[in-house]
């Protein structure tokens, strides 16, 4: 397809990267931006070709919030009827994992991008932060919730009440991102993680992922359940046959996705 405000390319197999491309708005995430990404998202996914899909902007900034332009005169009733967070949900729903690559800005709407996320692997320049109670809002797009998760209630209560940053190193000692790693290369460390997500079974890496992502959702017991069964489930696919007969063979397995 053909997009405006994102470019998007294959650049390893296995890997689909998707580049937020509104550099003169530091990528700020228009409603139009927002679409075209949930497409995109949403045509890797069906590529049974792509199994590790990457998210990045440039090197001043992921994105640096949403498009505060097209909110400033909305009402709540524009808010309602628009449903704007209903474009947010695409993400997830989309089953292949999913790397952030973050340089530079990475701020309210792009720090709830980031976050939503399975991983997110950041330059030394990036900033991570939810100023929204600078502009007389809070987070709507699940930063509140996300972030706590991630860093624990002290600091995302200062983050969100003050709108303090936190550097890529104060981010990756929190828990908030997996690596840190020159601007030079960030992308490329992006890519090569993605690389090898996508070298894995592709039915265990989502059922993986759901997985993980179920720990935030529910209880204990109620996980551990939701795990037993994806555990089990997947000794009716070939892969799991090919996987542990590549084991016992010494050798290495062939995934097919089924």
């Amino acid at each position: 397809m053909s997009y405006q405000y994102i470019l998007t390319e294959e650049p390893q197999p296995g890997v689909g990267l998707i580049r937020l491309n509104r550099p003169k708005a530091l990528n700020a995430l228009s409603p139009e931006l927002m679409q075209e990404l949930g497409q995109a998202l949403e045509e890797f996914d069906r590529n049974e070709d792509v199994r590790c899909i990457v998210i990045t902007g440039n090197e001043r900034a992921f994105a640096a919030g949403a498009d505060i332009k097209a909110m400033a005169t909305a009402s709540t009733v524009d808010m309602l009827v628009e449903d704007i967070i209903a474009r947010w949900e695409t993400i997830h729903h989309i089953k292949t994992p999913i790397i952030a690559a973050v340089s530079g800005y990475c701020l309210g709407g792009g720090c709830e991008l980031a976050m939503s996320c399975d991983m997110i692997v950041a330059s030394e320049t990036a900033q991570f932060g939810q100023p929204e109670i600078n502009l007389g809002i809070i987070p709507g797009f699940g930063g509140t919730q996300r972030l706590t998760h991630a860093v624990g209630k002290a600091v995302a209560m200062e983050m969100v009440l003050t709108g303090r940053y936190l550097s890529a190193d104060e981010a990756k000692a929190l828990g908030l991102i997996n690596y840190v790693y020159p601007v030079e290369t960030y992308l490329d460390q992006a890519v090569k993680l993605a690389a090898k997500v996508a070298a894995q079974a592709p039915l265990a890496a989502r059922f993986a992922k759901e997985a993980v992502n179920m720990a935030f959702e529910t209880s204990l017991s109620q996980g551990l359940h939701f795990e037993r069964r994806l555990f089990q489930m997947l000794f009716a696919t070939e892969d799991q046959k090919e996987g542990m007969a590549a084991f016992v063979e010494k050798r290495k397995p062939t995934w097919k996705g089924r």
